[in-house]
């Protein structure tokens, strides 16, 4: 989660919204990200998306069954869909987020019946530096 946070120091460092995104595989990192949302001009550009497409061409599958995945920020829809379909093992993530988070928030992606896969999910993992990262990024910005 360390180095997740860290790409989440570089992302804010670029103006954009402070998460991180790190994937591992035996113990080995196979990727890394930050929000480039802003910088890609992509609306597609989460962390969590960029570090699976990394992870699928590092690994040259579309399947990342062996592997986890932790970010700094609980997954949005579209992050926790991506997560369902590559099949990441297990989740760990860092601040809540009870306005677009996905997985403990709002919809629930993997208690849903039509989700295909379901990852192990661990919350709370370093959630106050990661709280506090985005906290100060948006009061900086108020």
């Amino acid at each position: 989660m360390e180095q997740a946070l860290e790409k989440a120091r570089r992302a804010a460092a670029r103006g954009e919204v402070p998460v991180g995104c790190v994937i591992v595989r035996d113990g080995a990192v196979v990727a890394t990200a930050g929000n480039r949302t802003l910088a890609d001009k992509d609306p597609t550009a989460h962390a969590e998306m960029i570090a699976i497409r990394q992870a699928c061409e590092a690994l040259r599958t579309e399947r990342l069954t062996d592997c986890d995945l932790y970010v700094t920020l609980e997954p949005c829809a579209m992050c926790a869909a991506a997560i369902s379909f590559a099949r990441i093992r297990r989740l760990y993530y860092g601040a809540p987020d009870p306005k677009g988070g996905a997985v403990d928030n709002g919809v629930g992606f993997f208690r849903s019946p039509t989700c295909h896969h379901k990852p192990e999910v661990y919350g709370a993992i370093n959630e106050k530096d990661s709280a506090v990262l985005l906290r100060d990024f948006f009061n900086a910005r108020r």
